[in-house]
């Protein structure tokens, strides 16, 4: 079975019910530095907001993850209402004390006294908490799994892009490679073309000096350890994305290293060939560098 990386960014949805609770999940994740959950949800619940980022954590390594989770209760309420009868005995009381020290002619309803603070008070009842949470891991787990398909199937995408781009910066190494001998043995020829032109023909030239000259150029452009290195760099990254586990960190480190060779490179070239597939490569390293933002 092939390996699949994940992507950071992804959705997924669940909903169980055990008669009593009818829990529904939804997580949204998105690129993100480390593992960094959040969890809404009900506030009477939010004992198991613990258990919830645990479980989470156990299946996301990377990524920002966003739960949103509603509880519904079926058949039967979750809140108890509550009537204070002496405390609505004593504002009836009150109202025709009232009524009467007033001298004004009017009913008591029940609506009066309804209406006077406390005397209806709503409680909610306590719930559970393992039958709660047996019955909201099934939904979580339901929108795990339905997350972790979609970030294995967007993974599978960013890892064919990726080797893609591989092979366009190995060719272009290949060139490079094959170049950079022809550049010393180039810069030779118009050196001895320039000092020709400049002096005279029967001036002899201190083939000593010359031949240093030619040594110091070829020794300052020699790029033959940083083809190495890039070369070694992609081999390790094809490596990596056949991985079983999270390769994100370690694809963004590559990334900086291969920039890290390819700059070197261009700075040390001194022909245009060169330099022309040095900003090639560097863009299709910038491709790689997007793409592994994503990866978990």
């Amino acid at each position: 079975m092939s390996i699949v990386i994940r992507s950071m960014t992804g959705f997924g949805r669940g909903e169980n019910t055990d008669g009593i609770h009818n829990f529904k999940v939804e997580i949204k994740a998105v690129n993100h530095r480390y593992n960094d959950i959040v969890v809404k949800m009900p506030k009477h619940i939010n004992y198991l907001e613990e258990k919830v980022k645990k479980t989470i954590k156990e299946k996301i390594n990377r990524g920002r993850v966003e739960t949103f989770i509603n509880l519904e209760y079926i058949n039967e309420s979750a809140i108890d209402i509550k009537v204070d009868i002496p405390l609505a005995k004593s504002y009836k009381v009150a109202l025709e004390e009232i009524l009467m020290e007033l001298g004004i002619e009017d009913d008591i309803r029940l609506s009066n006294i309804l209406n006077m603070s406390e005397v209806v008070k709503t409680e909610r009842r306590e719930l559970d908490e393992d039958m709660a949470w047996n019955c909201l891991k099934e939904a979580l787990n339901m929108a795990l799994e339905d997350i972790i398909r979609m970030r294995e199937s967007e993974g599978e995408e960013l890892k064919e892009d990726i080797k893609s781009n591989l092979d366009k910066i190995e060719d272009m190494v290949s060139k490079i490679k094959e170049r950079s001998p022809l550049v010393v043995l180039e810069y030779k020829d118009k050196l001895k073309e320039r000092i020709r032109e400049l002096l005279d023909a029967d001036v002899n030239v201190d083939e000593d000096r010359f031949n240093c000259e030619v040594v110091f150029f070829a020794d300052k452009s020699n790029i033959n350890e940083e083809i190495v290195r890039l070369r070694s760099h992609i081999k390790q990254f094809l490596s990596i994305l056949e991985e079983n586990e999270p390769i994100g960190r370690k694809l963004d480190f590559l990334v900086q290293e291969m920039n890290r060779e390819i700059n070197t490179i261009g700075s040390k070239a001194s022909d245009l060939i060169i330099s022309n597939l040095v900003v090639e490569i560097k863009s299709e390293i910038e491709k790689i560098r997007e793409q592994v933002q994503n990866v978990e």
